[in-house]
C-alpha cells in the first residue's frame, strides 16, 4: 500500500522496489518529469474549469428545483434540475479527465518500454476471459470492459494482467407487471495468467475465504479434488484450498507465494484475492480498485505520491510472478512426484 504521508524525495518513493527497478530514477529526472511539469499549466486550468462548471452545476440543480415546486409544484424540477447539474460538471471535468489519461500514459509506458511490456490501454477481450469463468474465478456476466492489458515475460515466463469489469443484467417485474431492468457488477477488479513451462498434473484453487464463493457447488464441480491442509497456520485460517493433487498443490503453495498473495491483495487494496492452477498457468483474480491510475489531479503532476503508487502496482504484479516462476521451474514441477 502507498504511503500516506507524504513523499519528498525520490528514494524515498522507490523505496522497497524490486532492483530491476533502480533506472527508474534517471529516467523519471531526465525524461518523465520534465514532460510532467510541462503540463503542470494544463492542470491548473483543467482544475478551476472543473471547479468552476461544478459550482454552476449546483446553481442549476438549486434552480430547477425552486421552479419545480415553487412555480409549478411538480416534483419533477428536481429530475431537470439534477441532470442540468450533472452535466455541467461532466463538461466542467472533460480537460482534467483527458489530461489525467495522458498524466497516466507518461508513467506507464516508460515502465513498460523498460521490462519490454505490451501496453493497451483500451483491449477488446482477453482470450483468456472464458478460462476464468470455467475455474470458477469470475461469476458469470453479460455485459463486460476491459482496460489496462500488460503483455510480457518476467524470469522468461510469459504472463498477462488487465482489469476487468464484469455485469449481470437483471430484469425485475413488480406487481402492475412492469418490469424494469438494470445492470449490477458481479466483478470489478484484476486478472492475471501467468504460462509456465511445464503442465501441472492436478488442478489446485486457491480462495481468499469460504465467504466467497458457495464452496459446496465448488467442490461438486471439481470431481475429485479435495480440501487442502495448509501447514502455516495463519494462511490456514485465511485462505481455502482444494485440489486433484495433494501433493502438487503442497509444493505450489509455497508460505512465500501465500505471503506474495496477501502482499498483492494489500497493495492493490482489493479483497477475495483467488487463484487456480491448471494445465501449465496460473489465474488469478483479485476484487479492488483500479491501479495504473495516476490519482488525483489535484496534485502536483510531479507529485511523487502518485509516482510510488504507479510503482508499487508493478511492482506487486512482478513480486507474485517472481514467487511463482523461480519455483516453478520444469525440472522443480517434476519433483512432487518424483
Amino acid at each position: 500500500m502507498a504511503d500516506k504521508r507524504e513523499i519528498t524525495s525520490l528514494s524515498e518513493a522507490m523505496a522497497g522496489l524490486p532492483e530491476d527497478f533502480g533506472f527508474f530514477a534517471d529516467r523519471f529526472n531526465t525524461t518523465i518529469r520534465p514532460k510532467l511539469t510541462a503540463r503542470e499549466g494544463d492542470r491548473i486550468k483543467a482544475v478551476k474549469k472543473q471547479r468552476n462548471f461544478g459550482i454552476i452545476g449546483v446553481v442549476l440543480a438549486i434552480a430547477g428545483t425552486a421552479i419545480g415546486f415553487g412555480v409549478f409544484q411538480e416534483p419533477f424540477g428536481l429530475f431537470i434540475g439534477g441532470i442540468a447539474g450533472f452535466g455541467m460538471y461532466a463538461w466542467g471535468s472533460s480537460d482534467i479527465n483527458k489530461l489525467g489519461k495522458e498524466t497516466k500514459l507518461m508513467l506507464v509506458e516508460p515502465v513498460a518500454a523498460e521490462f519490454g511490456i505490451q501496453y493497451d490501454m483500451n483491449p477488446g477481450q482477453p482470450a483468456d476471459m472464458m478460462t476464468f469463468r470455467s475455474l470458477d474465478l469470475v461469476p458469470g456476466w453479460d455485459r463486460s470492459k476491459y482496460e489496462d492489458r500488460l503483455a510480457g515475460l518476467r524470469n522468461d515466463t510469459p504472463y498477462e494482467f488487465f482489469e476487468a469489469h464484469l455485469e449481470e443484467k437483471r430484469t425485475t417485474t413488480d406487481g402492475k407487471g412492469r418490469t424494469r431492468t438494470t445492470w449490477v457488477t458481479v466483478f470489478r477488479g484484476q486478472c492475471m495468467v501467468v504460462k509456465f513451462h511445464k503442465q501441472f498434473q492436478g488442478v489446485t484453487k486457491v480462495y481468499r475465504d469460504a465467504g466467497a464463493f458457495n464452496f459446496l457447488k465448488k467442490m461438486g464441480q471439481m470431481g475429485k479434488a479435495q480440501r487442502v491442509k495448509l501447514e502455516d497456520p495463519v494462511f490456514e485460517k485465511a485462505f481455502e484450498v482444494y485440489s486433484t493433487d495433494q501433493i502438487e498443490a503442497r509444493f505450489i503453495l509455497t508460505p512465500d507465494f501465500m505471503e506474495r498473495l496477501l502482499g498483492l491483495e494489500r497493495t492493490f487494496k482489493g479483497k477475495q484475492v483467488r487463484c487456480a492452477f491448471s494445465g501449465g498457468e496460473m489465474f488469478l483474480a483479485c476484487e479492488g480498485r483500479n491501479l495504473l491510475e495516476p490519482g488525483s489531479m489535484n496534485r502536483t503532476m510531479d507529485d511523487l505520491g502518485r509516482v510510488r503508487e504507479m510503482l508499487e502496482d508493478f511492482a506487486a504484479i512482478f513480486l507474485l510472478i517472481d514467487a511463482m516462476s523461480q519455483r516453478l521451474t520444469p525440472d522443480a514441477l517434476r519433483a512432487p512426484n518424483g
